[in-house]
């Protein structure tokens, strides 16, 4: 399966930055891949780009030792390799792939793609960036379209993560999925089959395991502190999980934990994934963890 021109719908970090990664990886510059990042507003496509000019712009001081016309042609290069665009379905009717990575929202996400189902080309794949919902049911919105539909899980920053989730339902088409893989290949990433299972491979073993922790310290075995450097120079972590919880966004781990606890296959009522009372009591105090300034630690204090 020959994928050609892919679209990336969502200017946020995850979309700028698999769009990014794509522009940017030799393997596909040598195919001639081409990239566009689309938006619903020009304000939030020049946000995208903002994050990929930045983000290539700290590439690039390494890459080149601080010289600055290398720098400078090299971000300049890979970002006028991508198109920018407001127009999804334009955008879907010229692509192979349509990579969505908009809010972890269902309703938002079956809209755009039964919108696009009625734009894109028969062949075109849509993939799904999501880190928590099902990918069937995502699939649902298109009507003759989910042989050809799948998760394509990337990691924040996606520029350094070199994890990509091929997520496969049960109606994926062997030959997209080795188109997919040979894709992520190209991106210099490694990827890897998961089920349509909740939590796929990665968020099924991360998010209990710091649930469990915030249990731990809410029984008061342990401090917080206490718990993060021990599994730091425990077990060898680059963050504990009170760090990594701040890191990706209390809201976020709530959402995905009471969307597992209310309805996720084989785990509806579990405590395995019940939100913890002081998350949500954090989460309704506004304290998002880094984003937001302060979570399970403040980020305001020198």
């Amino acid at each position: 399966m020959s994928i050609s021109r892919v679209s990336i719908v969502g200017a946020g970090l995850m979309g700028a930055g698999i769009a990014q990664s794509i522009a940017a990886a030799p393997a596909l510059v040598a195919k001639k891949i081409q990239v566009t990042l689309v938006d619903v507003t020009q304000d939030r496509l020049d946000n995208g780009k903002k994050i990929i000019h930045q983000s290539l712009a700290r590439i690039a001081k390494k890459k080149f030792d601080g010289d600055a016309a290398k720098s400078g042609e090299f971000v300049d290069s890979i970002l006028s390799s991508i198109a920018f665009k407001t127009d999804a379905g334009a955008a879907a009717s010229e692509s192979d792939l349509i990579i969505e990575a908009i809010v972890e929202n269902l309703d938002a996400k079956q809209k755009l793609f039964r919108d696009l189902d009625t734009r894109a080309p028969k062949h075109a794949i849509f993939a799904s960036n999501t880190s928590s919902l099902p990918i069937a049911e995502i699939a649902k919105s298109t009507l003759s379209r989910r042989d050809r539909f799948a998760g394509l899980h990337f990691f924040n920053p996606v520029p350094q993560m070199k994890l990509v989730e091929i997520v496969r339902t049960k109606e994926l088409s062997q030959d997209v999925f080795v188109g997919l893989k040979q894709l992520v290949k190209d991106m210099d990433k490694v990827g890897v089959e998961c089920k349509d299972t909740p939590g796929f491979i990665v968020n099924r073993l991360l998010v209990p395991y710091m649930l469990e922790a915030v249990r731990l310290v809410e029984r008061g075995d342990a401090t917080k502190e206490d718990v993060d450097i021990a599994m730091k120079l425990g077990a060898g972590y680059p963050m504990g999980p009170f760090e990594l919880a701040d890191y990706v966004g209390l809201d976020t781990t709530q959402f995905i934990t009471e969307g597992w606890y209310k309805a996720g296959k084989g785990l509806q009522g579990k405590e395995l994934v019940q939100p913890p009372e002081s998350l949500v009591k954090l989460v309704g105090e506004g304290k998002l963890g880094r984003k937001s300034g302060a979570g399970f630690y403040d980020y305001g204090k020198k």
